[in-house]
């Protein structure tokens, strides 16, 4: 437990980061595997909008460094790729 007030501050703001980065990691896990599941039904349209909300969520947590950059676009770039594959060839 600290002791200086500065020090319990930072302990109060950390929990608060903590649960806040937690929330945000675990709605883009679930939101991800709700385009996975798109996918696996062959729903284009609904992949297509889900994969939206996806890589909106992932650049908000890449650009406040829930996540490294990198892993932000890998993620967002394997799913395009998935939802593309499913989309018929003109």
């Amino acid at each position: 437990m600290p002791n200086i007030k500065s020090a319990k501050k930072r302990e109060k703001q950390s929990i608060k980061r903590r649960a806040r980065n937690i929330a945000r990691k675990s709605a883009i896990k679930s939101s991800v595997k709700k385009v996975v599941d798109a996918i696996e039904k062959k729903d284009i349209a609904q992949a297509k909008e889900l994969l939206k909300t996806v890589q909106a969520q992932l650049a908000r947590a890449k650009s406040k460094r829930v996540l490294p950059a990198n892993t932000a676009d890998r993620k967002i770039g394997r799913l395009a790729k998935k939802v593309a594959a499913i989309e018929p060839t003109q």
